[in-house]
């Protein structure tokens, strides 16, 4: 009862933010780096601080006791991304408060604790790191809902199926949130985007039980539950470097851009495809007895030599 009554206010929530982005003119316009062509309401991302919300006020004393620390850095970097939506803040300011969500991350992970000093300076680059892939990443309809959807289930299968390292609606709830975003999101025309407030938001949820996963297991292979990500970014810096640009700057670059833009692919098929593609990483990283080292190059190889090739392919066919 208690998932139907969070739908049901999710819904609720969403649609009243509905009202007030369009009170007030909080839309994404189309621009020639965007992958879409109408205007649409943004900051639809707003919906997963609200889920962490709800979860709270049903699971109040345990939130209070042990979830404040995540609780400030998600609501800290939502407060800023969402501001950044509405009018473009300076990096400086943003990269502070992300700095500051991460530290309360690492706290509530107890990173600093199970970790030795010299490996924390690792942490915050991986973590501000995957925070910015995530948003490098929100540039489609269904992509941020459909791929956090898939790395949240394998979350929960793990913390059922394999170990339990966190309370199960701490996944539910994302879940939950991830659906109601996408009923409004997975649509050839979007009624709304996620905004800098949705990708930072359900990133860091989502980065926040990757790394209370590893700091209760151990294992490092867990940060492959977003291998496809990571690939398309990492690869996309380095070929930016390359070319001398500005790797901060906006750019069409992504190979989901290219499918878009230039080869006009349905943006929920690409959704679909690189979540799927996240599903069969997730399964065999769950179920492998390897040594990192040979997980690592069994993932990343095949996917970046894919990867490569279809870019070099549509590069090639558009003169890009």
């Amino acid at each position: 009862m208690e998932y139907i009554i969070t739908i049901i206010l999710l819904f609720a929530l969403l649609l009243v933010y509905f009202k007030i982005a369009d009170k007030y003119n909080i839309i994404d316009k189309p621009n020639h780096r965007s992958a879409h062509t109408q205007i649409t309401l943004r900051g639809g991302g707003v919906i997963f601080p609200v889920a962490f919300i709800v979860f709270c006020l049903f699971n109040l004393n345990e939130a209070v006791e042990n979830y404040w620390s995540f609780g400030l850095g998600l609501l800290a970097i939502c407060t800023v991304s969402f501001i950044d939506d509405i009018k473009t803040l300076s990096n400086k300011i943003r990269l502070s408060f992300h700095l500051i969500s991460v530290i309360l991350l690492l706290y509530f992970a107890e990173a600093f604790t199970l970790m030795p000093f010299w490996v924390w300076p690792i942490l915050f680059i991986l973590a501000i790191g995957t925070l910015n892939a995530y948003n490098f990443m929100d540039g489609i309809n269904g992509m941020t809902g459909l791929y956090s959807l898939i790395t949240l289930g394998s979350l929960i299968y793990i913390n059922n199926e394999v170990i339990q390292f966190t309370d199960n609606d701490f996944i539910l709830y994302p879940i939950l949130a991830c659906l109601v975003f996408l009923f409004f999101n997975f649509r050839t025309k979007a009624k709304c985007f996620a905004g800098d407030v949705g990708s930072m938001g359900i990133g860091f949820w989502v980065i926040g039980l990757i790394t209370l996963l590893i700091m209760r297991t151990g294992e490092y292979k867990f940060i492959l539950l977003l291998t496809i990500y990571g690939v398309e970014v990492v690869l996309t810096i380095i070929e930016r470097i390359a070319l001398k640009e500005n790797i901060f700057e906006a750019h069409r670059r992504h190979l989901y851009q290219l499918f878009a833009n230039e080869k006009k692919v349905s943006h929920l098929v690409i959704s679909c495809i690189y979540s799927f593609c996240q599903i069969f990483v997730n399964i065999f990283l769950i179920n492998s007895q390897l040594p990192i080292w040979a997980t690592i190059l069994m993932i990343f190889i095949p996917i970046g030599g894919i990867y490569l090739g279809l870019k070099w392919r549509l590069k090639k066919e558009y003169n890009l």
